[in-house]
């Protein structure tokens, strides 16, 4: 079953290709979809990274969160569905 990284922190320069290639070398990758801005169709700095399996996700994460990668720390964490995910200030 495939599993969905967040990814935050990422340079607004990395492209989809770029943080395919940083996570493959931890396991197969689905697919990478980059956050952009609506209407200004920039970068956001964050993205979410399809794993092929659940092992694959856990060392990914273990092994990527907290590692430098185009100047900045990453942070990565296992997606949360939309109603499990935390509210600030409630």
């Amino acid at each position: 079953m495939s599993m969905s990284i967040y990814v935050g922190n990422l340079p607004f320069s990395a492209t989809a290709e770029e943080v395919e290639a940083l996570f493959a070398e931890h396991g197969e990758v689905e697919r990478v979809m980059l956050a952009t801005d609506r209407k200004t169709g920039r970068p956001r700095g964050h993205a979410f990274v399809e794993m092929k399996d659940e092992v694959a996700a856990h060392n990914t994460i273990a092994a990527l969160d907290g590692e430098e990668f185009g100047g900045r720390r990453l942070r990565a964490s296992l997606k949360l569905p939309r109603g499990k995910r935390p509210t600030p200030g409630r």
